[in-house]
């Protein structure tokens, strides 16, 4: 039993791959990202453990149930928590074990409460980034200024910034679709100098041997010469080289790689930045996002247009900001300031 959640790699040898091996197959097949692989897997070796190792095939909707209410009752997790690890255990059934989930898909999912994005005004912008410096002003910028998400700025390859048109394209965004976005002007000229230092340290990874990048959907075997290639590098990348967590590459000098930034590192300093400006509201690096399409809104843009520059897939979505306009009740008058 304790074999079915150990985490080794599965060789093309073996003709029994482990649970968790299976799971990361297909969701490496259906080009998952990292992350929900990451999350799937812990949700799926949590719920094993939790049932005394059990097979999840010996199991059903009593247990899925009884795991789902324990994160709700004992453990207190947040609904979007909790139907995330409903989520995983839906994708185990249905798309590794193959089975019949009628029982499953009737599990219902805990209901998410409204909220109201936190929003910042355009002095408490400015008061966030005067404590924020290099890469991760650069970076403050583009959420602000572009309407990047964190993975997606973070992401962001040296070609799909478009100088000359002062445009970025943001590439395999939420729900793996592209949009387009205006590049800030008042950023270029800083992002400009950053990318020739960037340049200059992937020209010495190249003349020590590295100088690679992660490739999505097979490219390096398409292109072999790609992952080296300058266009193909991250605009922000990582200060160390590291190995590469989904290589499946037998030389380890082959699998090391230059990733992009860790979010985590840019998250920190904007929580920092956040308590050194005064500013008393819980900010975060996707505040500077719902900022940038409250305040377009203000600006008279049309909500279709912040619709696709945010990457929305229905503009229900954006609505919610007309809500945070700063336009309390909507235009009326309370009656205190007629007294």
């Amino acid at each position: 039993m304790l074999n079915m959640v150990t985490s080794l790699p599965a060789g093309p040898s073996q003709r029994n791959p482990k649970l968790l091996d299976q799971v990361r197959d297909v969701i490496r097949r259906k080009h998952f990202s990292i992350r929900t692989e990451q999350a799937y897997t812990d949700w799926i070796r949590w719920f094993i453990l939790y049932h005394g190792k059990r097979h999840p095939r010996d199991m059903s909707e009593p247990e899925v149930v009884d795991f789902l209410t324990h994160l709700a009752r004992e453990r207190n997790v947040a609904s979007s928590t909790q139907n995330q690890a409903l989520s995983a255990l839906l994708f185990l059934y249905k798309e590794v074990l193959k089975e019949e989930i009628g029982w499953i898909e009737g599990v219902e999912h805990a209901k998410r409460p409204a909220r109201l994005p936190v929003v910042l005004t355009r002095d408490e912008v400015r008061k966030i980034l005067v404590h924020l410096h290099g890469t991760y002003r650069l970076m403050a910028g583009l959420f602000y200024g572009s309407g990047l998400r964190l993975m997606e700025c973070v992401r962001l390859r040296v070609k799909d910034v478009d100088f000359a048109c002062a445009r970025i394209t943001v590439r395999d965004g939420k729900g793996a679709k592209d949009r387009i976005t205006m590049l800030p002007i008042s950023v270029a000229a800083a992002l400009e100098r950053h990318l020739a230092k960037v340049k200059a340290q992937h020209e010495q990874d190249l003349t020590e041997g590295f100088g690679q990048v992660y490739l999505p959907h097979a490219l390096a075997r398409k292109f072999p010469n790609a992952q080296r290639d300058w266009c193909w590098q991250y605009v922000f990348p990582s200060s160390r080289i590291a190995s590469d967590p989904r290589s499946g590459s037998q030389d380890k000098a082959a699998a090391k790689r230059r990733h992009h930034i860790a979010e985590s590192a840019l998250q920190l300093a904007m929580k920092n930045a956040v308590r050194a400006s005064g500013v008393n509201k819980p900010a975060t690096c996707h505040s500077l996002r719902h900022s940038f399409a409250t305040h377009l809104l203000e600006n008279g843009y049309d909500i279709r247009t912040v619709q696709e520059l945010l990457g929305h897939k229905d503009v229900s979505t954006t609505m919610i900001y007309t809500h945070v306009l700063n336009k309390p009740g909507i235009g009326v008058k309370s009656p205190l300031d007629h007294v």
